[in-house]
């Protein structure tokens, strides 16, 4: 008797934890509202890059530039007193890729890697993904 107790207890915890371990898939928008907000371009120069907000009733943004360590190396404003769009020059950076994003109201709504490189003695950067 203390046998099949023991073990109806254990099937009871294993087809519990069975259904539990199953997490609800969510129902997601196929868009983003935020899609096609933000616009990314190379520099004529290609020593940066431009960013564009591309809704003037987006209020404030902020662009933050990260390293390959994920430590910030830029952080600066966009907002519409100074205009929507904004050019960085990355070419001073060291070599690498470093990941850029832009937030509205605290929220994400857009983000590309830039790639700064060497290209015989002079620094380039290139916007990927």
């Amino acid at each position: 008797m203390k046998h099949s107790i023991k073990l109806l207890a254990a099937g009871l915890l294993l087809s519990t934890g069975l259904f539990a371990a199953v997490p609800a898939k969510h129902a997601t928008p196929k868009t983003s509202p935020m899609k096609g907000m933000v616009s990314f371009k190379q520099m004529p120069t290609k020593r940066g890059i431009e960013i564009k907000l591309n809704d003037p009733t987006a209020g404030n943004a902020t662009v933050i530039i990260y390293d390959w360590n994920n430590d910030v190396v830029w952080k600066e404003p966009l907002s519409t007193k100074k205009g929507l769009d904004k050019g960085f020059v990355l070419s001073q950076l060291d070599n690498g890729n470093y990941t850029v994003e832009v937030f509205c109201d605290k929220q994400m709504v857009a983000k590309k890697t830039a790639h700064v490189y060497y290209k015989g003695d002079s620094k380039f950067v290139q916007l990927r993904g």
